[in-house]
């Protein structure tokens, strides 16, 4: 099932770092994969990579700088009205966080409830936080993977929406299996949003039902 929307969901992306699943976004919206349109990609860090990438797509990209609110009690609040302000001026329907070393406040989880997604480099609820491959490792798990999940005021802790799975080998490392977990985040981000932009997303709970039935391909299993 495929609902087509009058006009291409508006979208921003808040980034800090490299901005790969920024980037496997752009590829799935400029092949017509997902119907959507970046509207603006914002940045904590004023040289992150990220940035880059949007301006090489004509993308607009914004730098908001967090030093004027350091030391104020609520700088973090602060911080996130700005971000506010800049969303709402760009219309954004829907926010993602793709490698955002921010953690956001209710004002903009309350401003976007069920509307600002997360992607996150584990089979949440298992391992939120940092060094989630180590830890998986560490624990001896058999499966690894990833989540795209709404962001609520807890970290890592809102409802799930896409995983994927890939197994932990023998003689994996963190690097060896970032990396392939990495490879699933760039299929599964794409298609949350795309479910999101044809309006088949709906929190019960802490669930999500996907209306229609679950995609082919939600649970993706790498053997490689």
């Amino acid at each position: 099932m495929s609902i087509k929307r009058k006009d291409a969901l508006r979208v921003a992306v808040l980034a800090s770092g490299r901005g790969s699943n920024l980037q496997a976004v752009i590829d799935a919206i400029e092949t017509g994969t997902v119907q959507a349109k970046i509207v603006a990609v914002i940045s904590n860090k004023k040289d992150a990579p990220a940035l880059e990438r949007a301006h090489r797509h004509g993308l607009s990209s914004l730098f908001v700088d967090p030093k004027p609110y350091a030391g104020r009690p609520d700088s973090r609040e602060a911080y996130d009205r700005e971000l506010l302000d800049v969303l709402r001026r760009h219309d954004v329907e829907l926010v993602l966080l793709a490698g955002y070393m921010k953690i956001v406040t209710k004002v903009l989880v309350e401003a976007f409830a069920n509307r600002m997604m997360n992607i996150h480099p584990s089979l949440l609820p298992s391992f939120p936080g940092l060094d989630v491959q180590k830890k998986a490792i560490e624990w001896g798990c058999k499966l690894a993977g990833c989540t795209v999940h709404f962001v609520t005021e807890g970290v890592d802790e809102g409802p799930i929406i896409l995983q994927a799975a890939v197994p932990i080998l023998d003689d994996d490392t963190s690097d060896t299996l970032a990396a392939r977990i990495l490879e699933q985040e760039h299929k599964i981000y794409p298609r949350a949003i795309q479910l999101f932009a044809e309006g088949r997303l709906r929190v019960v709970g802490r669930r999500v039902v996907i209306e229609g039935g679950k995609p082919l391909g939600e649970t993706i299993i790498n053997s490689s």
